[in-house]
């Protein structure tokens, strides 16, 4: 029996939003609001912080561990959390595969 494709555009947008409520809560931790942290980033625009918390877009890959620090978070955990939500084929690859190998060299 075949079952229905995934609508991949579906999980994704449900994964992003997902990604933006975990970010608002860690702002919120921090104590920042959307203008603070958009200062902290040096974003020319703040509401690129709205945007990614109502998960209408993603942090670059490249600004990963800057995001980390505005929000007083270890990078490792941060940029584990954030792929598990913006990619998480490569998640599954490099996270949750290497906790199986226990002589993993990276």
């Amino acid at each position: 029996m075949r079952t229905a494709p995934i609508d991949k555009d579906a999980r994704r947008n449900h994964l992003r939003k997902q990604a933006g409520v975990w970010l608002k809560q860690k702002r919120e931790e921090a104590g920042l609001t959307q203008k603070d942290l958009a200062a902290i980033l040096d974003l020319k625009i703040y509401t690129f912080v709205a945007q990614i918390e109502q998960g209408k877009g993603r942090i670059p890959f490249e600004r990963y561990g800057d995001w980390a620090k505005a929000l007083r978070m270890d990078e490792y955990d941060f940029t584990a959390k954030a792929l598990s939500y913006y990619e998480p084929s490569i998640f599954d690859i490099m996270v949750v595969g290497a906790s199986r190998r226990s002589n993993s060299k990276f």
